[in-house]
């Protein structure tokens, strides 16, 4: 799909308008929601993903083009093409991303989106840079079954721009109805929050009822604030180390791992596990919660 029949690519300037609408009522209410220089850092962010995407996303183009020769189905371009992508997309994006926590050498390439202290409009752009070289992977599965790679590209653009709208803290809750079935800003807050309750939970794209389904859905507290970032922060705005950070913190960890099953480990058990410190993984640490240890 060429860069400028990508739904991103015309979206840029509602998301600048909508970043420009919350800077003032930030600004107006004096709300705190912005530090100036993160919010630059998560922009230069998605300038960059933005560049290495065109690059990428052309590849997965020409992948998907040529898996759909050998497609079991003709599903074609209809309405109701559209309902079923919805859902084969959202689906698709929802293991991607709940992976991308949950396997700690994708977590390195995931982790640069929640290194953000602060959630607004800007961090929706904070987007990943070592993702884009392998996310398309898990979508190669569609145009076996029938899906057109050019109505792929597009749905998934249609998803990252939904995904946009819901990093603020300016919308509390939405109808109960709405709430259920799909995320919103209060279910994303979640997602961005380091608090041991919430760790990995509401991995939703579009659609919230994967988490509902698999375990992995956790509403927001009142009583408990979302506190934005990762459990160690890196407090940097270059943006080389906020891509990077982690990466080198796995290679480190894999070099003084003292068996070749603890350097796998390292690589591919969920981040926090270590062979000679304590269990710091989500799950481990949410469990010891629970059991008020």
């Amino acid at each position: 799909m060429p860069p400028l029949q990508d739904p991103v690519v015309w979206a840029i300037p509602f998301f600048i308008i909508l970043i420009s609408i919350e800077l003032f009522i930030n600004w107006r209410e004096h709300l705190n929601l912005y530090e100036s220089k993160e919010a630059m850092s998560s922009i230069g962010m998605g300038l960059g993903s933005l560049v290495i995407d065109i690059l990428t996303k052309g590849l997965a183009y020409g992948t998907y083009t040529l898996l759909y020769q050998y497609r079991l189905f003709e599903i074609g371009w209809h309405w109701w093409s559209w309902v079923l992508i919805v859902f084969a997309d959202d689906f698709t994006f929802y293991w991607h991303h709940r992976f991308s926590h949950e396997i700690r050498i994708l977590w390195a390439a995931h982790v640069n989106h929640h290194s953000s202290q602060t959630l607004n409009l800007a961090t929706a752009l904070r987007q990943s840079w070592g993702e884009q070289f392998y996310k398309y992977i898990w979508w190669l599965w569609m145009p076996l079954v029938g899906f057109n790679p050019l109505m792929m590209l597009m749905m998934m653009s249609i998803s990252l721009i939904y995904q946009y709208w819901v990093h603020t803290e300016l919308i509390k809750r939405l109808p109960g109805w709405y709430e259920f079935i799909f995320n919103t800003p209060s279910h994303h807050r979640v997602h961005h929050a380091s608090n041991i309750r919430y760790l990995d939970q509401n991995h939703a794209g579009i659609l919230v009822i994967w988490d509902r389904m698999f375990g992995t859905f956790s509403p927001e507290l009142d009583e408990e604030k979302p506190i934005y970032g990762i459990t160690k922060n890196i407090n940097t705005h270059n943006l080389f180390k906020i891509a990077s950070h982690e990466y080198i913190d796995v290679w480190r960890d894999v070099k003084r791992a003292p068996t070749f099953s603890d350097k796998l480990k390292y690589i591919f058990y969920s981040p926090g596990w270590s062979h000679d410190g304590p269990d710091l993984r989500a799950k481990t640490l949410r469990r010891n919660m629970k059991e008020g240890k």
